[in-house]
């Protein structure tokens, strides 16, 4: 593939990302506009965020088996179709069950699209500097897009919350035409032609059942059955997946990834990440309409900051992977992010935008977008390409499900009526997963060190110099 397609390649996946998570935070200042439009009870209207969660964490793994199976350029143009006409039907709703109908069919769609998206990057790019700088390019764009679906939420909500959902459809149809004609069609698939049916069941029926009892226990009273009932059946489907796991020859987690230990390292990175600054918007959006009384238009600008360190601190870390190893520059992310929200807790209360908030958004923002690229960039480094897009739902699906029950774990926080003491304890959760992520990674950064090295001396018979510039493909860490 030449250079020039490439590059094409990479602007149409990295528009992708961003219309992914765009759509997660674009909703949050939309929200209030939406319930009081539809009318939608309070616990209803909770759920305009959580379907579109619950589909998109639950399917994400079976959205992998299925692009490394089909190829994931036909994946990625079916599953971008599909987003922009549930878009179009989210934004057309006239009551909340047809909207949660169509935030449900977003989820799914991006369950399948997120994969095939990071299976793109990892058999289009080798491993190494070349993998790194797009991965680098592309965690830029979407951790933008985390922050920036704040910022036009607050500006499109001004004119019309519909609008929220129909931005997405011209994004949808320039990414679908861009992967027909730039982007290659990939013939490195996973061995074996079938799609493990019972795993993928018990595997997505875990996640959501898990969801359901984590996003219904805020809402619901100390003494109701149904969220114990939930979580109670999310563990015993766990468990029967493990057991399928082990005994099966059809296994939903190849042998493979399971064994490999940068993957473990980034999927840990990634559910604390989402812990400490991925929820950071959702708790910011509270604080500044609910305690400060913004208006939508002034909380979405108030975000601008957040979401320009967050691109500064992608595109910084970008260049520093290739100088100090993706482990430094996450451990350095984690840290930053940490005085951030630190910073946030201590002096919410203020008046002063300036004094009081700008600092924190603008440590947290660059941590931010320094962790998005490197964890990204840790977790896939030594997957081989047959199996890039099931690593990436993996790493994915850690993510969202530990946002899931972040969110859950901030309302419990919170309370019905928080106050300034309660949003300072909310913020103090997330620092310390900030603080919690940037002391795993500095536990484990010379074991990573250390098997990515050996792993090429032992593949190319590169010395310890040659190695730092090496741009082959790793295998997995051994158990």
């Amino acid at each position: 593939m030449t250079t020039e397609r490439r590059s094409a390649t990479l602007a149409v996946l990295s528009v992708a990302q961003f219309l992914i998570a765009l759509d997660y935070s674009i909703i949050y200042i939309a929200l209030p506009n939406i319930a009081s439009d539809l009318r939608l009870e309070p616990a209803l209207a909770q759920w305009v965020i959580s379907a579109y969660a619950a589909f998109f964490a639950g399917f994400l793994i079976v959205g992998g088996r299925l692009s490394d199976r089909v190829g994931p350029k036909r994946l990625f143009i079916v599953a971008t179709i599909a987003f922009g006409a549930a878009s179009a039907i989210g934004g057309a709703a006239q009551d909340g069950t047809l909207l949660l109908i169509a935030r449900s069919a977003q989820g799914l769609a991006a369950a399948l699209l997120q994969p095939a998206v990071l299976g793109l990057i990892g058999t289009t790019f080798p491993a190494g500097p070349s993998r790194n700088r797009a991965l680098a390019v592309w965690g830029s764009v979407g951790a933008s897009g985390l922050a920036a679906g704040a910022v036009l939420g607050g500006l499109l909500t001004t004119a019309s919350w519909r609008l929220t959902f129909v931005i997405n459809v011209p994004l949808t149809l320039l990414c679908a035409l861009g992967a027909a004609v730039w982007v290659g069609t990939i013939r490195d698939r996973a061995a074996g032609d079938r799609i493990p049916t019972l795993a993928s069941v018990l595997g997505t029926c875990t996640a959501l059942t898990l969801l359901l009892g984590l996003t219904l226990s805020p809402g619901m009273g100390g003494n109701s059955i149904l969220p114990v009932a939930c979580l109670g059946l999310a563990l015993a489907l766990f468990l029967g997946f493990v057991r399928n796991e082990k005994t099966s020859r059809n296994v939903l987690i190849q042998p493979v990834l399971r064994r490999t230990g940068s993957l473990r390292t980034g999927a840990a990175a990634t559910a604390l990440y989402m812990a400490s600054v991925g929820s950071e918007f959702y708790l910011l959006t509270l604080l500044l309409q609910n305690m400060k009384d913004y208006t939508p238009l002034r909380a979405g600008l108030a975000f601008l900051p957040l979401a320009l360190m967050v691109t500064a601190g992608s595109a910084t870390a970008g260049r520093a992977i290739g100088r100090f190893g993706p482990a430094t520059v996450l451990i350095g992310g984690f840290a930053t992010a940490t005085l951030g929200l630190a910073w946030l807790s201590l002096t919410l209360h203020g008046d002063s935008y300036v004094i009081d908030l700008l600092p924190g958004l603008v440590l947290s923002g660059f941590g931010h977008g320094a962790i998005y690229t490197a964890m990204f960039v840790i977790g896939t480094r030594d997957v081989p390409s047959a199996q890039q897009s099931t690593a990436g739902a993996l790493l994915t699906t850690s993510q969202y499900l530990s946002g899931a029950l972040t969110v859950a774990v901030l309302t419990l926080t919170l309370g019905p009526s928080p106050d300034y003491l309660n949003f300072r304890t909310a913020f103090l959760v997330t620092t310390a997963a900030a603080a919690a992520g940037a002391a795993l990674v500095l536990l484990q950064r010379r074991r990573l060190e250390a098997a990515g090295l050996r792993r090429r001396q032992d593949t190319f018979g590169e010395t310890p110099a040659d190695a730092t510039t090496s741009t082959v493909e790793g295998q997995p860490d051994e158990p």
